[in-house]
């Protein structure tokens, strides 16, 4: 009977947690660039009950073991093995603004191991002067000219140094290059290349860091095979899809509520074996 209440406990813990990375997802349907994540469910190891001393049970020929009478796997419960986000690109969605970037996917080779294709990043640097990052374009010039996140993070070029914007009249072509006055200044936004985004790890604010010693990804712009655009006076907006994730939270609640009346079914049993029927006449 404590079985059942692992298996079901189990199942509740999943679908909690299931459910608050999709609350965090409906969250930011509104912020930009932000990427969904996806839970990844799984059971755990099936374990084998098998009869001593007695020949009564049934018995399944292909579970038989070593003379031991096997009767069959029972299962211990599923768990949420790990949230992903989902790299596909949001909806271009036009500001008027011009410190604001949108990063469009053309050309991304496929990786041959994951059998999926890469992504591409504007880099940033966090406080600490390490690489990060974001497809939030949503950036800001600050006081000293230099272009940043809402949050104060430098956006790089492609030397690896901030950009620093030296007039309020400037554009960006479709490669990143910078002109002010209709002259180009020599800069280049970085745009860096993930071959296997599975491997970057949500921080939060947008942003995502390699893990790893090494935590600089290299340059889009070293790949001839890849292509992109940047469009400036964009955004991209969050790739989550609102009636999915609304679906998705209603289904994780209904069996959440499954297994917690499974529960409670266990313990009215517990209560009345111990009440009933380990009583003393």
């Amino acid at each position: 009977m404590l079985r059942g209440f692992y298996t079901a406990a189990a199942g509740m813990l999943s679908q909690q947690r299931r459910q608050e990375m999709l609350t965090n997802n409906l969250a930011n349907a509104n912020t930009p660039g932000f990427k969904a994540d996806q839970g990844s469910l799984r059971a755990f190891p099936e374990m084998l009950i098998t009869s001593m001393n007695t020949q009564t049970l049934p018995v399944k020929k292909q579970y038989q073991l070593r003379g031991m009478n096997t009767v069959g796997p029972i299962n211990t419960g599923v768990y949420m093995q790990e949230a992903l986000p989902k790299f596909k690109q949001g909806d271009i969605q036009e500001t008027g603004n011009q410190a604001d970037f949108a990063l469009i996917d053309g050309n991304l080779p496929v990786n041959p191991d994951t059998n999926r294709p890469g992504a591409i990043f504007f880099q940033v640097l966090d406080a600490n002067g390490e690489p990060r990052y974001t497809r939030n374009g949503n950036f800001t010039v600050d006081g000293e000219g230099y272009l940043t996140t809402t949050d104060g993070y430098y956006v790089t070029d492609t030397l690896g140094d901030p950009l620093m914007i030296f007039g309020a009249d400037f554009t960006v072509t479709a490669d990143g290059r910078f002109f002010e006055d209709g002259e180009d200044t020599g800069q280049q936004i970085q745009i860096a290349y993930a071959e296997d985004p599975g491997q970057l790890v949500k921080e939060g604010n947008g942003l995502f860091r390699l893990d790893g010693a090494n935590q600089e990804l290299p340059s889009a712009l070293d790949n001839p095979e890849i292509t992109y655009q940047v469009k400036q006076k964009f955004i991209e907006r969050s790739n989550v899809n609102i009636e999915q994730t609304m679906t998705e939270m209603m289904t994780a609640y209904r069996t959440f509520e499954a297994n917690q009346k499974v529960v409670q079914a266990y313990d009215k049993s517990m209560e009345k074996a111990v009440n009933e029927i380990g009583r003393i006449s």
